[in-house]
Parts: structure tokens; C-alpha cells; sequence
């Protein structure tokens, strides 16, 4: 669209000098006043007699002073080569145009002098001095003058002449676009379309010295865009025009269409992207005001044009990334990642956004899968950036592209992103079956980078995509196997020796598979929320009915006298085969009996499955006759567990009742067929209860169920034995605690003293859910509270832990009895059994919760008392209500603040050393909520824990102080600087004795990580973060 290179005289170039253009520019910018001191004399007026003068002076200038003489010349040189109408009616037309002109003759001199200029060769002699600068460069404040000359120029010679909807309006950006925007004259000649062209024509024809094009195209690229856009492509009605009457030509129009498409294949992409987005209708970057809501929308022809250029953007070669950093750049987050990066790295919508642009097949391309084909290979370079930042945010929109694009179109996501990721795995698992002996030594498969770079992409699919789709699913569970043999090969200490006998190749085998086993329950272990390790304990439980079922079969093979010699090779080939699977069966089951805890099973499915797998392979043993022992009291548990869920331990649904009727034919199995007619009748009795939602039960359920609890009452009797006396109780009980509130036993359990634990719901049909908030009786109540004094534990233990939900469901009869309920959790805290006096725990501090001010002086006092009033495990028991108090109280904690503190420190002085442990750490639980309210007693609590710290002979206690010390700074944070400006010195030097003093190794580490704290909390105090801003004042 430029005019073509044009050779300008060279005598008037040869001694006009890039200082007299800048200088005339300057001239042309220099601001003016309106000659007037009248109050009336308006914005718009002051703008034309600055534009005015600003001509007149210039032309002064021209006229009278003989040293622009050349300048003169040459200009007026330009200006009549020049295809534009240059004199008008409208003033900011004359000055847009006289501006252009001397831009023009800006970059006429600028190329000469590049042209002419001969650098000479450098002195090998200095190799550090720089080479000469090219006479054509610009210095700083040069590029200013051309940027302000340059906004002029735009400001008043292409935006007021866009059509509504085209571009961002001049009045929309700032004050001065306002009043500009009122100031141009559209009805005078020559016509806005004209004036447009020669613009943009103008300009582009500027832009052809590289130096002069960064500055045009990095800050009005948008704006030259828009203009040509609306140029080439704005529909026209040709019928009402005859070509006398077109303003352009259609060779003009060609010309601006062409001018477009090299612009943008010219500047930086993303800028292109980001702008071709503002034209199609997005919001305006650098405005934030209101009115940008009144903007008019994008005409259709604009937005369909815009969606085409943008089409092209994204299938040119690296399209992809530059679509990506177009928006994303363009949302704040900056060339390299800025300082909003991370912010814009957690914005899923943006990426989610990105993943839908990508996943559109445009209509341009000739094929949905030839532009899945370009496309997929740039995607999957996104995961591979190196810069942090900047990896991150294209990291998190491959990832949304990859997942949107396996939902959209799973074949070919399957074929052009999924193999390529997967290709790696699949070699390695393509050659896993050629012989060792066809190998060519040192033959590299995969490299290692290679290798590094396929998990590192499968990591960032399967589990940061975390979507479950077919595809995906179907495409990672071939390479199972090769992910697990690479997993298992890290866990390797040291590599295997290369030359060794048959003992020593079959032990590194049978370790091999060891290793294996054991890796896979060390990954199992790991997965017993989520329910993977309980289904696949079920799987191998399964697997163990077949192998006893296939052990009878091949015991019947036919004589080995019919088979030939390879026959009977292969045959007993297969038979070693199937014997080591069936070992690794049994070792895996071994390893996860041993690692899996108790919360293995996650819900009522996983549990019925188990017992289905222990009944059929009791019934795998009665058809072969090889009953047991072990084989009758394992049905016999798992039957237990039946009747455990049936009288009450859970709330059942009618789809748990759904799942446990896949129960029905084994038991009807067992009834007709086990020996055993206890087994027998129980079996006969659970198809009943369960045939009948629960509203029928045998004495015989309940009595299984209770002999259930009481076995696995008494495992957890003698484990809690075999700890060490050091540990606390509720660590101890800890988990156990936990299992049991996700499963609480119901209001309705008979809690009677030697009464079965039935809910009384069983006997009667459609009373087996649990009774809503405030439906209790009197009578039910008394039959609680006489239950919390039954000798056995389990129903003492339900009846603490249903007082302690009506408490904190505010069932108003209970509350009403708060006196004794306390005294009764009292009481049951005296209790040696964990879940008996950790539910009395648990009542208490909910009960505190409720009434505070009373509870807690009560509390505080038997806390405070001593050895002889109260048992060492009772005042700690004691203590793990308070603490569990001050964590519900939080901000409330401010009013108990002064008895609670006096209550722990004067335990600090307490000469038994858990006692003392114990205070200090309660006092770091309430020092980290009391923020402010602390500094009336800060030197206090330090000169405790300073004396602590250093004099203290047990150890335990000393690691409590430096650790109330930790809890301090971390729960201060940024306001330690405030709160302990008195004593933040002294807490200083006691973590820097500890470091060098202290012998022992965990009180050391308490005290630098209160030190890392301590740092942090300086350097931000000191040094905080810097905001880089920038203001810009508009000239009057």
C-alpha cells in the first residue's frame, strides 16, 4: 500500500541534518495559549489556535531563517510527489498533513545517512571499544519527540475518521481524545475516507525504516489495523455510487487489503492476536471506565474479518504459542511472565478460553484432521518451556487444550497427541519380548531425556488434567506395566552385578519380584481414600478363590504317556508359569494384609465385596472338601461384620440394603451347605434381616455382632500395650478416634447394662433412620445417661459419643442437665480404655463451647491443681480439653485470655515434665490467636520460654519452648514486628543459643526453623514489595 521508493534530491539532503527535522517537529508540538484571559474561551478553542500559531511558526520558520532552507526544499520536494490533497478548510487536517510530510522527510534523511555510512574495519588492537553508531540511529529523547509526533499524527489523522464500533472511539481513551475528537471537521474537504488512506498510507510508507517502524507498529498497530481494515474490506453500496463519486478506488482498496496482510505478517504475533482480538469486540486494554460498557459493538463484517485473521495467525508455523501468548500477555501477565504471572497462572477460565479457541477447527482449513495434524505438535510444545514462569501458564492451557480436545475429537486427539506423548512407553513395551540374545550390546532404545520427557508429559495430562475420559484411560492402560517397571527401577540402590551364576541370577530374580511386591503396596498404601487399594485387595482376594479352585483341576491332568517330549515341555512350562503367578498372588495378599490399615475398606461396596470373596471361597473349600480351621473363622468374621453393619454400627440406606442383598445366594449357600450349625443359622438369619430392610432381627445377629466388637476391642487392647509409655494418649488413639466419628454409632442403640447392641428401629419397620434435632425424650435421655456407666465399653462409649452430638446439635434437654453431663464426662475421662475417655474428651470440650464461663474456671482449676488431688494422665487428659477449647473458641479466646495464660505458665513451673509440656503447649496454641492482645503479658511469656529453653533438664520440655517460639512467629507472621517489638531482640538471641548450645538435634531444628521464620518476617519488614507504577499526565 506504500507509495514506492521515490528518489528524493539529494542536494537538499545532503546538509539537512536530523536535529533541523526533530527541531521542526518540536516546533509543530510546542504547546500555545489562547492569547485570552476570558473565562469562556474553551478547550476546543485553545486546541485550534495552539494548531494555528504551531503552522504559523513553522512557516515563519521556512521563510525567514536561511538554515532551514534545506529543510524547506526537501519538504517541499516530498510534498509534491505527494498524492494526498494538502490544503483544507480544516485545521487539524493542515497540521496532520505538514506533520507527515516532515515525518516523511524524517525517514528520506535517516535512509541517505544510513546509506553513505562507512563503519571502516575495527583496530584489532582495541577489540573492547564498540563500533561506530550509525548516523540514522536516534537517541532517547529523539524517540520521544518521534512517538509524541507519532500519537499526533494518529490521534488526529486516523481515529476520528474509524466508523463506529471500528477501534476504540478517541473519546473512550483519554480527555484529549475528547476534545480532539469534537475539534475535527468532517464535512470539510478532502473527504474522512480520504484523509484515512493518506494516513495509513503515509505512515506505513514511515514504517519502512526499521527504527521508525518498531516505534509505529509497537505502539499504533491497533489503530493503523482498524483503519485498514476498514479501508479494504468495509462494504460499500456500489449501486447508489457512480465512480466519480468513490471516494477510494478499487485498486486502492486492493492495495489497503494487501497493506493488512503484510502488516501483520510483519510485526510480532502476539501483538497481532491481542489486537485482532480488541477489534472483534474485547474490551479495551488501557481504559477502565465506565463508559466502555456504551461502546458500540463490532460491525459483522469487522468480526467475521477479524475471526479469519485470527484462523490465519493460529495455522502459521509456532501459531499456537503465538495465539497463547496474544491472550494471555494481553490479560496482564507480560512478556516473560510479569509480576501478575502467577496470579495468571491459577486462571482456569483464561486457559479454558484458550482450550476452546484451539479445539475449533476454523473453515478455512481444508480438513478437521489436517488441522489437528499442524496444530496438536505445537500443543504439545507448550509443556516444554524452560522459563518458570512463563512454563507454568502454557503448561496449565496445554494441558485444558489437551483435555478439551480429548473430549471434543477423542480419535484424533488419540492419534496426534496421545501417541506422540505415549511413544516412548509403547517402544519400550514393543521390545520388552525380544530376547536378550538378539540385543545388540549397547543399543539405546529410549534416551533418557527422551524417557524423562514422556513422564514428566503424562504427569502433567493424566494427573494435573485429573479428567477421567475414555480416551485417556484406554491409551494409559497399555504402559501400566512399563510406568510401574520404571517406578520400580528408581526405588534400585544398586545396579545389578553383570556377570553371575544360575544362584545368583534366580535370587536376583526372586528380589526382583520381591521389590516389585513391595513397591506395589508402598503405591497402594497411598490410595486408601480414594478406594483403589480396597477394590484391588477385593481383586486378589477373588484371585485367591480361583487358585484353589484351579489347584483340584490340575491335580486331574490326563497321563503324561499320550503327550510328545515338546508337549510335555510346553506343558510343564505353562504349569511353572501358573505356579508363580499364583505365589505372587499369595505374597501380594501377604504385603497387604501387613501395610493396609483398617480404613482400607471406604464404603458399604468395598465391605460387602469382601465378605462375597470370603464366602465363595468358603464354598470353593466345602466343594472340595478342604474345610479348615482358619478358612471357618474367617467366614466367621467376615459374617460378624454382616451383622456389626446391621445392628447398628452404620446408617444404612435402601441402596446399602441394594448392595448387601448381593450377599443373598452365598448365604443361602451356606445355610444349606456349611457343616457348622451356628454358622448355619446365622447365615439363615442375616438373609432374613436383610431380605427385610432391617425390620426383622435374631438374637443370634446381635450376638455376633457384639462378639465382633469385643475381638476387635480387645486387638486394640493389646496394641495400645505395646507402645511406649511416652507417647500421649491421643496420639495413640488418634486414628482410632477418627474412624470412629466418620462412623457413629446411632442415637437409637440399646445402651442398657448386659443388653445386646441392637437399635431398638430393628424390631420395629421404618425406624432405622437416626431421630432429627430436638425429637428426644426424657425417657430416652435417662436410658443414655444410665448407659454412660455400663461395664461395657462399647455401649459406654456410644452412649459418651451420642450425648456429645446432642450437645453440639443444641437439643435443649440436654443442655438443660449440663451440670451432670459434665460430671459424667468427668468421671469417664478416669477411664484407662482410649475410646472411652477420648469420647468424654470430645463431650467436654463441646460442652465448653457451649458454656464457657462456666465450664472453664472449673477446667483451669483442675488443670492448675496437684498430684495429689489428681492423677498426672488426668491433668493431661485435662489439658487436651483445653486445647481443644481454645482451637473452637478462636477470636473469643481474647476474653478467658488472662486465666488461661496464668493457668499455663504457672504449669511451666509444675515439677512433672509432661505437665510442663504439656502448658507450653497450650500456651503456643493461645498465643497464636491472641495476635495483639498478647503485648500486655509478651515479656512474660518470653522470659518463660527463654528460662525454659536454657535451664529446663528434660528434653521434651525444652523442645516444647523453642516450639511455642516457632507457633509464635508463624502465627504473628507479618504483625511479630508489631506484637513483639519488645521483646523480638531477646527471642533472637535464644534461638541463636539453642543452635549453638542445645545438644539435642529436634530442639535445634525448632529453633532454625523459628529463625527462617524470624527471617522472612525482617526481610519483609525491611525490604517489602516493590509496585512499579507509572503515571501519565495528559498536556493540556
Amino acid at each position: 500500500m506504500a507509495a514506492p521508493g521515490q528518489t528524493v534530491g539529494s542536494g537538499a539532503q545532503e546538509t539537512c541534518s536530523l536535529d533541523r527535522i526533530l527541531e521542526a517537529l518540536k516546533l509543530l508540538l510546542s504547546p500555545g495559549g489562547s492569547g485570552s484571559s476570558s473565562l469562556q474561551v474553551t478547550k476546543h478553542d485553545v486546541l485550534l489556535a495552539t494548531l494555528k500559531s504551531n503552522l504559523s511558526a513553522l512557516e515563519d520558520k521556512f521563510l525567514k531563517d536561511p538554515q532551514w532552507k534545506n529543510l524547506k526544499l526537501l519538504r517541499d520536494e516530498i510534498a509534491g510527489k505527494a498524492e494526498w490533497p494538502q490544503n483544507s478548510v480544516d485545521v487539524t487536517w493542515i497540521f496532520t498533513s505538514q506533520t507527515l510530510l516532515l515525518l516523511l522527510c524524517l525517514k528520506e534523511t535517516m535512509l541517505l545517512l544510513a546509506a553513505n555510512f562507512n563503519p571502516g574495519k575495527p583496530n584489532p588492537r582495541t577489540p573492547e571499544v564498540a563500533p561506530a553508531l550509525s548516523p540514522d540511529a536516534l537517541s532517547i529523547s529523539q524517540q520521544k519527540t518521534v512517538q509524541f509526533v507519532l500519537q499526533f499524527v494518529v490521534t488526529l489523522g486516523i481515529c476520528p475518521y474509524l466508523m463506529p464500533g471500528v477501534g476504540v472511539p478517541l473519546r473512550y481513551r483519554t480527555e484529549f481524545g475528547a476534545v480532539v475528537q469534537d475539534v475535527v471537521c468532517l464535512d470539510a474537504a478532502p473527504d474522512a475516507t480520504r484523509r484515512l488512506y493518506t494516513s495509513c498510507r503515509a505512515l506505513l510508507n514511515v514504517a519502512q525504516h526499521t527504527s521508525l517502524g518498531s516505534l509505529i507498529f509497537c505502539h499504533h498497530f491497533g489503530d493503523i489495523a482498524a483503519g485498514l481494515c476498514q479501508l479494504g474490506f468495509c462494504p460499500t453500496k456500489r449501486k447508489l455510487l457512480t465512480p466519480a463519486e468513490e471516494v477510494l478506488t478499487e485498486e486502492e482498496r486492493t492495495l489497503s487489503r494487501g497493506a493488512l496482510r503484510d502488516m501483520l505478517d510483519q510485526v510480532y504475533q502476539p501483538l497481532a492476536v491481542r489486537e485482532l482480538l480488541i477489534l472483534q469486540g474485547g474490551p479495551p486494554q488501557s481504559c477502565t471506565d465506565v463508559k466502555t460498557q456504551l461502546r458500540c459493538r463490532a460491525p459483522a463484517w469487522l468480526r467475521r474479518l477479524c475471526g479469519q485473521l485470527l484462523s490465519e495467525r493460529l495455522m502459521r508455523p509456532n501459531g499456537v504459542q503465538a495465539v497463547v501468548r496474544g491472550i494471555l500477555e494481553g490479560a496482564g501477565a507480560g512478556a516473560a511472565g510479569g509480576s501478575d504471572a502467577e496470579a495468571m497462572a491459577a486462571d482456569w477460565k483464561k486457559c479454558d478460553l484458550i482450550a476452546k479457541i484451539l479445539a475449533s477447527c476454523p473453515q478455512q482449513s481444508l480438513s478437521p484432521e489436517s488441522y489437528y495434524r499442524d496444530i496438536c505438535p505445537q500443543v504439545l510444545d507448550l509443556f516444554h518451556f524452560q522459563d518458570k514462569l512463563t512454563a507454568r501458564q502454557f503448561q496449565r492451557v496445554a494441558t485444558t487444550t489437551f483435555i478439551t480436545l480429548s473430549r471434543e475429537r477423542p480419535q484424533l486427539a488419540a492419534k496426534y497427541l496421545l501417541q506422540p506423548v505415549l511413544a516412548p512407553l509403547h517402544r519400550c513395551l514393543s521390545t520388552a519380548e525380544i530376547p536378550e540374545s538378539d540385543m545388540i550390546p549397547g543399543t539405546i532404545l529410549v534416551t533418557e531425556e527422551e524417557l524423562s520427557r514422556c513422564i514428566e508429559d503424562v504427569f502433567k495430562v493424566y494427573v494435573v488434567g485429573n479428567e477421567p475420559l475414555t480416551v485417556l484411560m484406554d491409551s494409559l492402560l497399555p504402559v501400566l506395566g512399563v510406568l510401574f517397571l520404571l517406578y520400580c527401577f528408581t526405588k534400585q540402590s544398586v545396579s545389578h552385578i553383570s556377570d553371575e551364576d544360575e544362584d545368583e541370577a534366580l535370587y536376583q530374580k526372586v528380589s526382583s519380584e520381591q521389590g516389585r511386591v513391595e513397591h506395589l503396596g508402598d503405591l497402594l498404601s497411598h490410595c486408601q481414600e480414594c478406594g483403589l487399594a480396597g477394590d484391588f485387595f477385593i481383586f486378589c482376594l477373588k484371585e485367591l478363590t480361583h487358585v484353589a479352585t484351579e489347584n483340584e483341576t490340575e491335580l486331574k491332568t490326563e497321563p503324561f504317556s499320550s503327550k510328545s517330549l515338546l508337549e510335555l515341555e510346553q506343558y510343564q512350562t505353562l504349569l511353572v508359569e501358573g505356579q508363580e503367578q499364583k505365589l505372587l498372588v499369595l505374597q501380594l495378599m501377604a504385603v497387604l494384609c501387613e501395610r493396609m490399615s483398617e480404613q482400607i475398606f471406604t464404603n458399604i461396596t468395598q465391605v460387602v465385596d469382601f465378605v462375597a470373596a470370603t464366602m465363595q471361597r468358603a464354598c470353593a473349600s466345602l466343594a472340595h472338601q478342604a474345610e479348615s480351621t482358619v478358612e471357618s473363622q474367617t467366614l466367621s468374621m467376615s459374617m460378624g461384620l454382616v451383622a456389626v453393619m446391621l445392628g447398628g454400627a452404620v446408617q444404612l440406606k435402601s441402596s446399602d440394603f441394594a448392595v448387601l442383598k448381593q450377599l443373598l445366594p452365598l448365604l443361602e449357600k451356606i445355610s444349606n451347605t456349611y457343616p457348622d450349625p451356628v454358622i448355619q443359622e446365622l447365615a439363615v438369619d442375616l438373609r432374613i434381616t436383610i431380605s427385610t430392610h432391617g425390620a426383622f432381627a435374631t438374637e443370634a445377629i446381635s450376638m455376633a455382632a457384639q462378639s465382633t466388637l469385643n475381638r476387635k476391642d480387645l486387638e486394640g487392647k493389646i496394641e495400645e500395650q505395646q507402645q511406649t509409655s511416652c507417647e500421649r494418649p491421643t496420639d495413640v488413639a488418634h486414628s482410632h478416634l477418627e474412624q470412629q466419628q466418620s462412623h457413629e454409632i446411632a442415637p437409637q442403640t440399646g445402651l442398657q447394662s448386659n443388653a445386646p447392641i441392637i437399635p431398638q428401629g430393628v424390631n420395629e419397620p421404618g425406624t432405622t433412620t437416626s431421630q432429627k434435632s430436638g425429637s428426644i425424650t426424657t425417657e430416652q435421655l435417662q436410658e443414655v445417661l444410665l448407659s454412660t456407666y455400663d461395664p461395657q465399653i462399647p455401649t459406654r462409649a456410644a452412649a459418651l459419643r451420642t450425648l456429645s452430638r446432642w450437645i453440639e446439635q443444641r437439643e435443649a434437654k440436654a443442655l438443660e442437665m449440663q451440670e451432670k453431663l459434665l460430671k459424667i464426662f468427668l468421671e469417664n475421662m478416669e477411664h484407662g480404655d482410649t475410646f472411652v475417655y477420648l469420647s468424654a474428651i470430645q463431650g467436654v470440650a463441646l460442652l465448653s463451647d457451649v458454656y464457657p464461663e462456666k465450664i472453664l474456671p472449673d477446667l483451669l482449676a483442675q488443670y492448675d491443681s496437684s498430684k495429689d488431688k489428681h492423677t498426672p494422665e488426668t491433668r493431661m487428659k485435662v489439658g487436651e480439653v483445653l486445647m481443644r477449647i481454645v482451637r473452637a473458641l478462636g477470636d473469643m479466646v481474647s476474653k478467658y485470655r488472662e486465666p488461661l495464660i496464668h493457668t499455663f505458665l504457672r504449669g511451666v513451673r509444675d515439677p512433672d515434665g509432661a505437665h510442663r509440656a504439656s502448658s507450653l503447649a497450650n500456651l503456643g496454641e493461645l498465643c497464636q490467636r491472641l495476635d495483639f492482645l498478647l503485648g500486655s503479658v509478651v515479656h512474660e511469656v518470653t522470659a518463660c520460654l527463654i528460662a525454659v529453653a536454657k535451664t529446663d533438664g528434660e528434653v521434651q520440655v525444652r523442645r516444647a519452648a523453642i516450639h511455642v517460639v516457632v507457633l509464635l512467629l508463624r502465627g504473628l507472621s507479618q504483625k511479630a514486628t508489631e506484637v513483639l517489638s519488645a521483646v523480638l531482640k531477646d527471642l533472637y538471641h535464644l534461638l541463636k543459643h539453642v543452635v549453638r548450645l542445645e545438644p539435642d538435634d529436634v530442639a535445634k531444628l525448632h529453633a532454625q526453623l523459628a529463625l527462617e521464620e524470624l527471617d522472612d518476617i525482617m526481610k519483609n519488614f525491611l525490604f517489602p514489595p516493590q509496585k512499579l507504577e507509572k503515571k501519565i499526565v495528559v498536556l493540556p
